[in-house]
């Protein structure tokens, strides 16, 4: 005796139910997307000098590196300690195309980043093979690897004493000026965001999260994890690199520390002090790791110590990180004053 299955009559509750749960999932991303250009486009209006652009390009330029690496860390769940050594490479090597070998330096930029994403497929695969502390140490020695080679050769990078950078042009116009770089580093900060939950959302994005979750499991239903794993490990470093690389135009200088192992360790902190997994958290990680020392400054040589003292009270009372911790406390609200007839309801 056979059974056949047969699809669900249109209109019927459970798909209903579907397409009531797929149509508002838009809505946050969108609504997301919509307060951050508005936030990006009404910053100016507090800014009330060159030194407080500044500190939101530096925002920026950060919230691009961590939305890239926690892709990386937060869903794909892959730790990496030597991001800083991709920033420094894109970095570096945009400045070096354009102020060694007169390449222009809009296709610098473009060069430098294709070329630090190559450079994170050769050695991703080896690496990615790794797992937990392992693929962290590996991660870490490569970061030292690059910074120790832009510190030693001189007579390439300049080695400690750094180098000095041209402008970046775009079709024949410099950008130059605070007020200026920031437009540019907001339009790309905006484009990274949406990459990353446009991503997310994606088969690739659930691929991801499922590795993270099991990676056995995944494999199980068919997710090849050595792709998914090395795709997005290149997609974070050029991200990186990307921000490293505006970040040597903008900055008209670069020395060794921008590709340290306190500089890896920093970016890794805003993503855990944002939030893990969570694209809002890196921006908001990133945002306030940036602000806080700069506002800091005034309690001098107690600045560190409060420092400490919020990343240590952050994690014990928001484990999950910022974002995602406030997040729940927000859902569970809601939930907490729901009548029993629709606590009945979910349950079943």
């Amino acid at each position: 005796m056979g059974y056949s299955v047969q699809p669900e009559a249109i209109g019927s509750e459970p798909a209903a139910r579907r397409r009531s749960a797929a149509v508002p999932a838009l809505g946050p991303r969108r609504a997301g997307l919509t307060a951050l250009a508005l936030i990006i486009a009404l910053t100016p209006l507090l800014l009330a000098n060159d030194y407080f652009y500044n500190v939101a390009i530096l925002v920026g330029l950060n919230a691009i590196v961590c939305v890239g690496l926690n892709l990386l860390i937060g869903y794909a769940g892959q730790i990496s300690l030597g991001h800083a050594g991709f920033f420094g490479l894109g970095a570096y090597g945009a400045a070096l195309l354009a102020a060694r070998y007169g390449i222009p330096p809009l296709a610098a930029l473009v060069a430098a980043t294709a070329g630090v994403g190559l450079l994170a497929f050769v050695v991703g695969r080896p690496i990615l093979r790794l797992q937990g502390h392992y693929l962290a140490m590996a991660t870490l020695g490569l970061g030292i690897i690059v910074s120790i080679a832009i510190a030693n050769e001189e007579q390439l990078t300049g080695g400690p004493d750094g180098m000095a950078v041209p402008e970046l042009t775009v079709l024949g116009f410099e950008v130059y000026g605070e007020r200026v770089w920031y437009w540019v580093v907001g339009a790309c900060l905006f484009a990274t965001v949406w990459l990353a939950l446009n991503l997310v959302d994606s088969p690739r994005g659930r691929a991801l999260r499922a590795l993270h979750g099991s990676e056995v499991a995944a494999e199980t239903v068919g997710i090849d994890s050595t792709r998914q794993k090395l795709t997005i490990f290149v997609v974070s470093a050029m991200i990186a690199a990307f921000a490293g690389a505006l970040t040597a135009f903008y900055s008209g200088f670069l020395t060794p520390a921008k590709a340290s192992f306190m500089h890896s360790i920093e970016l890794v902190t805003m993503v855990v002090f944002g939030g893990i997994a969570s694209t809002w958290g890196a921006l908001v990680g990133a945002a306030l790791l940036t602000i806080l020392p700069q506002a800091l400054t005034v309690l001098q040589e107690y600045e560190m110590i409060v420092l400490g003292a919020v990343l240590m009270a952050t994690m014990i009372f928001l484990p999950r990180g910022i974002v995602p911790t406030l997040a729940g406390l927000l859902v569970r609200r809601p939930e907490a004053g729901a009548s029993p007839a629709a606590d009945e309801r979910r349950r079943h």
